[in-house]
């Protein structure tokens, strides 16, 4: 299967971060999945693709032109792809994908998972979507989306679209469950 993982680019996170997503590049390679992500050389990208190697898996790197100077990019492992755009970048990331699993991240990890996410509340695409919720560090963002399902700002049925995972282990497992939610038409966004 191959699974798109998104997560930060940052070096200066706690330890517990990097051994999470690590630990998620192994147990991929071990179980024979192919690793797409944003092809980044740095944070928890370059970690969990530093696992799939370790473990002789593949990757699949997809990254905008404006990236590929200097040593942004990871050019030692896998295939890379490169977009015109970050938009393009996001959709391509998609196509490929047969599930995500969302590391801790900044703004560019947000917008992918919420774009992700809106997708599929408008049927767009029917792909399970995972937190590896390290260090608590989603607790926040399932608070939030809970109280947008109270206040009526999402319909009830959008949290159950996501899987929030404490472990890399219960992070891939859940990946691979077909999803539940499947594909679903415009008029049963709010159901």
């Amino acid at each position: 299967m191959k699974i798109c993982v998104f997560g930060a680019s940052s070096e200066t996170l706690a330890k517990e971060y990097f051994d999470a997503a690590r630990r998620l590049g192994e147990l991929m390679a071990a179980g024979g999945h192919t690793l797409v992500y944003g092809g980044g050389n740095d944070g928890l990208m370059r970690a969990c693709a530093d696992g799939v190697k370790s473990g002789g898996g593949t990757a699949i790197g997809v990254a905008p032109r404006m990236f590929d100077e200097g040593d942004f990019l990871r050019r030692d492992f896998g295939e890379l792809v490169f977009t015109d755009t970050m938009a393009a970048r996001k959709e391509l990331m998609r196509s490929l994908a047969e599930a995500f699993i969302v590391l801790p991240g900044g703004t560019g990890t947000m917008d992918e998972f919420f774009e992700t996410l809106t997708l599929k509340q408008l049927g767009v695409q029917g792909k399970a979507i995972v937190l590896l919720n390290t260090l608590g560090y989603f607790d926040a963002l399932h608070a939030l989306l809970l109280d947008m399902v109270e206040g009526g700002f999402a319909g009830p049925s959008m949290p159950g679209m996501i899987s929030l995972c404490a472990t890399p282990e219960e992070a891939l497992a859940h990946a691979l469950i077909p999803d539940a939610t499947g594909m679903r038409s415009r008029a049963d966004y709010n159901k």
